[in-house]
């Protein structure tokens, strides 16, 4: 038991990285693009192609683990993370930068879908049935809570230098290596083959759906190459299902959505990540354009945030051991969409004392981070947990395959919206106070999309004074309120599928991983 719980603080260490970078890039955007001098579109990239790949590949590096083995992808991954992290902080400046950095994100996000299944599959075999609850509560809470130290420490880190958010990973995955590497229990590799056309098609749609997503805001929902894609992607997983139900070894098991439990876990996933993934940008944006806070200061609002998930995820665990997900889905949801709807309607009070660490929105931001934290763990626990005919891999693989397609849907549909109205706020407020619609339209460049310059008002027109400055201020804050709305109202949608939710709790069996005709024998 000792190296399973050492195993496990390894794998912990491991995962929080991916979890972190999640977010940690996005904060430190604009010094990123400053110093190496980059386009907005590469910057843009450099942000987005990591959810991409990871969103991609998860699938298929849930497979392989089960296969391969676990602990030797799980090696694999990290190495393959801490390497690359080396490399994003290694990115020269001049006209290499861009094709530099871009790639080794997609590696970075490659590495942590190998990573990530594989970690589950350890997490699983280490443990006996009576302790596996705790260990994948614990495991779930920790790599979730994670997401928000991203921003904490990013903007702390990019004060030194923004190569440091990508540096500090360097040695966490060596420590976690070493762990990992001496206190994983080994898996049997298996023999069955894997799915490299399945695996080829789901990569293909997945990425071109998420492609899509993030393109529809700087490319307009009306362009040919957005519909495109998102169509052809769409296309692409229906083919994949079909594929996925006719092949002797497939990539993941279709049959394990029979269970309304697994499904509505899905779909719980897909709608909490919308908001919670979207949290981190928009937040940060908020922070540094209406409340003019500093990198560092805005790190402080997701502290807040990261109080109230902490607390509750572990509240939402200990419920759900006594009595299964329903209740805690059905809270989180509940607590979830009252945080966010009490946020969005204090983001227009700009008179409050954004500087101190207690004021009129601290509540609201951590009731918010309470209602994610509550189902947050115990909903992917309970995906595992329904694993039953299939491999934890694959399974964990689906999980956070939505996890990822969920930030991708929420930040593409609440940045075209946040963006369309702070055009028509900033048209009107720029025409009245002397500016024009094109001094309006470089402000909503600067300041909107994951890779602007979020919140450097300073490099706005010299000609636009402090009068303007405070329209800005103001006009962000009325835009982004729709974004939090949209956020409370994904919450709402995690409210009803706890309604839905199978009662009663879950356990993991002893040989729950079937073996492989069994598997094909079941889909």
């Amino acid at each position: 038991m000792k190296s399973s719980n050492l195993a496990l603080t390894g794998l912990i260490l491991a995962v929080s990285m991916t979890t972190i970078d999640q977010t940690i890039v996005a904060l430190s955007a604009p010094s990123i693009q400053q110093n190496l001098g980059l386009t907005h579109d590469g910057m843009q990239w450099a942000v987005n192609v990591y959810l991409l790949t990871t969103a991609a590949f998860f699938l298929l590096g849930g497979r392989v683990a089960d296969v391969v083995g676990h602990k030797r992808m799980a090696l694999v991954g990290i190495a393959g993370f801490g390497i690359t992290s080396l490399l994003c902080g290694l990115a020269p400046t001049g006209d290499l930068a861009e094709p530099w950095l871009v790639t080794a994100r997609a590696l970075q996000g490659v590495s942590g879908a190998i990573m990530f299944p594989a970690a589950i599959g350890i997490v699983v075999d280490g443990f006996a049935r009576e302790s596996r609850g705790r260990a994948m509560a614990i495991f779930f809470a920790i790599t979730g809570a994670m997401t928000a130290i991203g921003p904490i420490a990013g903007g702390y880190l990019t004060q030194w230098t923004w190569r440091a958010i990508f540096w500090v990973n360097v040695p966490i995955a060596v420590a976690a290596f070493v762990i990992v590497l001496v206190a994983a229990r080994p898996s049997a590799r298996r023999d069955e083959r894997i799915d490299w056309l399945g695996a080829a098609i789901v990569a293909s749609g997945m990425g071109l759906v998420v492609f899509g997503l993030q393109q529809a805001s700087p490319w307009g929902w009306a362009d040919p190459a957005v519909i495109g894609s998102l169509v052809v992607g769409a296309a692409l997983l229906v083919l994949f299902v079909l594929v996925q139900r006719r092949s002797g070894h497939p990539l993941i098991r279709i049959a394990a959505f029979r269970d309304r439990g697994f499904t509505l876990s899905t779909i719980a996933t897909l709608f909490a990540s919308i908001a919670f993934i979207s949290t981190f940008f928009f937040l940060s944006v908020y922070g540094q354009v209406s409340l003019q806070l500093s990198a560092g200061e805005t790190g402080l609002l997701f502290l807040k945030f990261f109080i109230g998930f902490v607390v509750a995820s572990r509240l939402g665990s200990v419920r759900f051991d006594k009595s299964g997900a329903r209740s805690v889905v059905l809270l989180g949801g509940i607590i979830g969409a009252a945080g966010f709807g009490w946020l969005a309607s204090s983001m227009t009070d700009l008179s409050l004392n954004a500087h101190a660490f207690f004021n009129q929105q601290t509540w609201p931001i951590v009731v918010a981070g309470a209602g994610i934290g509550l189902m947050f763990s115990p909903v992917s626990t309970d995906a595992v947990n329904r694993a039953i005919g299939a491999s934890y891999g694959e399974v964990s693989a689906i999980s956070q395959t939505m996890k990822n397609f969920g930030g991708a849907l929420g930040l593409a549909v609440f940045t075209t919206i946040v963006t369309s109205r702070l055009t028509d706020l900033l048209t009107d407020s720029f025409v009245k106070l002397g500016g024009s619609a094109s001094d309006a339209q470089t402000a909503v460049d600067r300041i909107s999309g994951a890779s602007g310059d979020g919140g450097s008002l300073s490099k706005l027109p010299a000609a636009i004074q402090e009068q303007i400055l405070h329209a800005v201020r103001a006009d962000y804050a009325s835009a982004v309120q729709w974004a939090f709305w949209g956020m409370a109202a994904a919450m709402v949608v995690v409210a009803v599928v706890g309604v839905f939710y199978p009662a009663g709790r879950t356990s993991l069996p002893e040989g729950a991983d079937a073996a492989p005709a069994e598997r094909a024998a079941t889909v």
